[in-house]
């Protein structure tokens, strides 16, 4: 099914352009197995310092692939749109094993 409108298709490429980061796309794979993460999760699972992981998920909020909600003192990161997990196990699939 082709994209309707040229900005959903602008909208798509700016989400495809996001996680095209191999960091970024580590995070959001993450996140998608785990339906949901804290910074400190990402960070700990990922062995990355936590002000690299607040820039990438701060890019990753903007360009509309991930939602943040406040828990008490955390804030915990989602997909913005949970069918994003079937292009994560399409890559999965593709990569070279």
């Amino acid at each position: 099914m082709p994209f309707e409108h040229p900005v959903q298709t602008a909208y798509s490429a700016e989400m495809l352009k996001a996680l095209g980061h191999p960091m970024r796309l580590g995070i959001v794979c993450l996140i998608s197995e785990k339906k949901s993460c804290t910074v400190s999760q990402i960070q700990e699972s990922l062995k990355l310092e936590q002000a690299v992981v607040s820039q990438q998920l701060s890019i990753l909020r903007i360009k509309n692939v991930l939602v943040c909600e406040r828990e008490g003192k955390n804030s915990v990161y989602s997909l913005k749109h949970p069918c994003l997990s079937v292009i994560l196990d399409c890559l999965k699939t593709c990569a070279p094993r």
